[in-house]
């Protein structure tokens, strides 16, 4: 009886909330702006430290289970140095960010430009032919190239290094900027969807001690970009015209045109028919709905 008492006072004295319209609203407001935000680090660099730190937020909640008491001293002195650096690492980012807020751009910065992947992915066959054409017609005359794609984190940083450009990809465009002792051959070119963004730009370079001792400042700097961003790289090499593609840190020859439209397909992440029937049939449903 004694423990029926004390049960049925403990639920008397609860204080419950009464939820208020607002309540429900303040929660998808919350939702909204954290899918968002999420959709836009994956963009950046900043996705990368996020899942790292998804895994110390794990490991620090076993230091805490277990009570394992030095670790946990350990990350609250380390704390306020590790948000320091954070701020530091994600400078370019956060500025990026900022602007987009000052031009009033900041929700199409989060949204993206989804109308050109549901139809051909991130870029068309027709970007992908002209890329491999140029590619090995300037392999054969030996003129040497570096041609960065874009995937889905965004490489402005390295695009105001270098001149705009922001034009169509064709291949004479592209064995044009590349020609010898032409203002815009010297540096990397940077292309985003079916657009040249940018010409002449200066990327990082690998320090992979792994790499053949006889590769140049060209291929250094394509290992290098596809170290810290999740683009490719295509490199022709100005020694021997051999065509290579950087990804992920590794280095691939490409001996064959076939070769290179297959690596380019694989990121292209074009949609299935099926799925591109689905989407013609919303459209053509919400054109109904419209009218």
């Amino acid at each position: 009886m004694l423990l029926t008492h004390n049960f049925l006072s403990y639920f008397n004295n609860l204080h419950m909330i009464t939820p208020r319209w607002t309540d429900g609203v303040e929660i998808l407001i919350i939702a909204y702006m954290i899918f968002h935000i999420l959709r836009w680090l994956r963009k950046t660099r900043a996705w990368s430290l996020f899942k790292g730190f998804i895994v110390i937020m794990i490991f620090v909640a076993i230091a805490a289970l277990f009570r394992m008491n030095t670790i946990l001293w350990l990350i609250q002195n380390v704390l306020s140095i590790a948000a320091i650096s954070v701020v530091v690492i994600l400078q370019p980012e956060l500025r990026k960010a900022l602007e987009d807020l000052g031009e009033k751009n900041f929700f199409k910065a989060f949204l993206g430009d989804n109308n050109r992947l549901a139809d051909e992915g991130r870029f068309s066959d027709k970007t992908i032919h002209e890329i491999v054409r140029a590619c090995f017609e300037m392999g054969k005359e030996k003129t040497g190239a570096l041609i960065v794609i874009e995937q889905n984190q965004q490489l402005d940083e390295y695009e105001r290094t270098g001149i705009e450009v922001d034009a169509a990809v064709t291949s004479q465009l592209l064995i044009n900027i590349f020609e010898k002792n032409t203002p815009l051959h010297d540096g990397a070119v940077i292309i985003s969807g079916n657009r040249v963004k940018s010409a002449t730009c200066y990327l990082p370079l690998s320090d992979n001690l792994s790499l053949p001792k006889h590769l140049g400042t060209r291929h250094r700097a394509g290992v290098g970009i596809s170290e810290v961003t999740d683009s490719l790289t295509v490199i022709v090499s100005e020694e021997t015209g051999r065509v290579s593609v950087a990804y992920k840190g590794q280095l691939e020859t490409m001996k064959e045109a076939d070769a290179l439209k297959e690596r380019l397909e694989v990121i292209q992440n074009k949609p299935t028919e099926e799925g591109r029937k689905r989407r013609r049939k919303r459209e053509k449903e919400r054109s109904k709905d419209e009218a």
